[in-house]
């Protein structure tokens, strides 16, 4: 594979969340936040790790109450990867979430309360060695942005931000995370982009509230992959009303896609049109799910025709370039043979297997 164009990232802090680095140069890290009712144990570790198989690196568990809480002992002990609180309104929640043992909190500006609340517990957190995020929602940004702006503006977010990173400063807090989010990209990433000039904290990016399905899905990848393209961001969360596997696929996708993370198949295939003369979305589509289970970075590209198929099935690891009855399987530039269109999807496959078995031997 040619080597890829890399994206200059923008300097920040680096924040341990656990065994989790973020920021600094840690790689960009996928999460997630569990569905389930945290006052039920089971059901979330449960989850939790579902998530953790699909590569999710660090889950938020809400937190409504001190039931929710004191739960947070046993599904943090429980848990393959570190857990974050996710407080509103009751400082005391984050409180007792800290002495739950969990690896991090995400307070909102907007809800937390007043100064002694979050200095109280700024002091436990930094005690403990629990990192805080800064969770900005347009949603419910304070009241005095609203009155100053007449509406949740990318500076009232901003400003917002701001405002409780000095607070937890004057405390000798720095353990910090910054997030700004809103249901709409372009606010998202104007905020963003105001804030990475006026701190070196890492960022949690998302759109929150993105919705369900394809619009969803692209919503997220256009505000996080453009922010991502910018250099902003350490560490993400695609917000969507489905299973938060989903989530963590999309986030991976997002990653992979940008060439800042590799995990298990990049698959290439053209999107076929008159000169296409074998059926590429059906060879495409089950060479893709027979793949789904491996985790070595390769990329598979299926081609349809003599334009871009013979470049693009060489320039990935596995390779096919179709023709009329007959195509070419390539292994990483070299021409291994020719088959019949028939046969693309078993050999492709094949020998897709073999090379991360070898990826895979040759990283143990």
């Amino acid at each position: 594979m040619p080597a890829r164009v890399e994206f200059a990232r923008r300097n920040t802090r680096s924040v341990c969340v656990g065994n989790l680095k973020i920021g600094g140069d840690a790689p960009v890290s996928v999460q997630s936040m569990t569905k389930t009712d945290t006052r039920d144990v089971d059901s979330t570790l449960r989850q939790i790790s579902t998530l953790e198989e699909s590569g999710c690196e660090l889950v938020r568990c809400a937190v409504p109450d001190s039931e929710a809480a004191e739960s947070l002992r046993e599904i943090v002990a429980g848990a393959g990867i570190p857990v974050a609180a996710d407080i509103h309104f009751d400082s005391d929640l984050a409180l007792a979430s800290l002495k739950a043992g969990v690896a991090k909190l995400r307070i909102n500006p907007g809800t937390i309360g007043d100064r002694e609340k979050v200095e109280r517990l700024a002091r436990e957190a930094k005690e403990r060695g629990v990192p805080i995020r800064i969770g900005v929602n347009a949603g419910s940004l304070e009241r005095e942005y609203l009155k100053r702006d007449g509406w949740p503006s990318p500076e009232g977010m901003v400003d917002s931000a701001l405002g409780h990173i000095r607070l937890l400063e004057g405390w000798d807090f720095t353990d910090i995370v910054v997030s700004l989010k809103a249901s709409d990209v372009s606010r998202t990433v104007a905020a963003y982009r105001l804030l990475a000039g006026r701190c070196d904290y890492p960022f949690h990016l998302g759109i929150t509230e993105a919705g369900a399905g394809e619009n969803a899905v692209v919503k997220s990848a256009a505000g996080i992959g453009a922010l991502l393209a910018e250099g902003i961001g350490d560490t993400i969360r695609v917000s969507l009303t489905e299973d938060p596997v989903r989530e963590v696929e999309v986030g991976w996708a997002i990653l992979k896609s940008l060439g800042l993370r590799k995990k298990g198949p990049e698959f290439i295939s053209c999107p076929t049109c008159g000169r296409c003369e074998v059926d590429i979305s059906a060879i495409a589509a089950e060479v893709e799910r027979r793949l789904k289970g491996i985790s070595a970075p390769i990329t598979v590209a299926v081609m349809g025709c003599a334009v871009n198929g013979p470049g693009e099935a060489r320039e990935a690891d596995i390779g096919f370039a179709a023709g009329r009855e007959k195509g070419a399987i390539f292994r990483r530039g070299e021409l291994l043979r020719t088959i019949s269109v028939e046969r693309a999807v078993e050999e492709l496959v094949a020998e897709a297997l073999k090379l991360a078995d070898d990826i895979d031997a040759s990283s143990d």
